[in-house]
């Protein structure tokens, strides 16, 4: 996998990708990359082009899938992303930002449920 077509990314988001490859030790030999074809909302662009992106990672068995833009290099990056998201969730889950946020997510609904609950318990009295 190279990184000469993410001429549109800005090369700070690049970088901190390849900085994130580095700091796991991905090897991109083992990424498998296929080029499917989309569906859904687009029209002709999506739904006849094989710009959806699909990676697998073998040695971890994930597989990722992104088609949210209509262009296959916004989506092949997107796609790395998300890959690199979810090695870093199983090789070193303390330094994933991606838990961290869902852990973040949660505590605020858990917020929100135990604001809920007293209202309700004030109420019945």
């Amino acid at each position: 996998m190279h990184f000469t077509e993410f001429s549109e990314i800005t090369p700070a988001k690049v970088d901190a990708l390849k900085d994130r490859i580095a700091r796991l030790k991905i090897d991109l030999r083992l990424i498998e990359e296929q080029f499917v074809k989309g569906g859904g909302k687009g029209g002709q662009k999506i739904n006849k082009t094989a710009n959806a992106v699909l990676l697998k990672y073998p040695p971890l068995s994930l597989i990722v899938r992104c088609q949210r833009e209509r262009k296959r290099s916004l989506n092949r990056f997107l796609a790395l992303r998300e890959l690199v998201d979810e090695i870093e969730v199983k090789i070193s889950p303390e330094t994933s930002q991606r838990l961290k946020d869902i852990a973040r997510v949660r505590k605020k609904k858990a917020g929100r449920r135990r604001k809920a609950m007293n209202k309700l318990e004030g109420t019945q009295d």
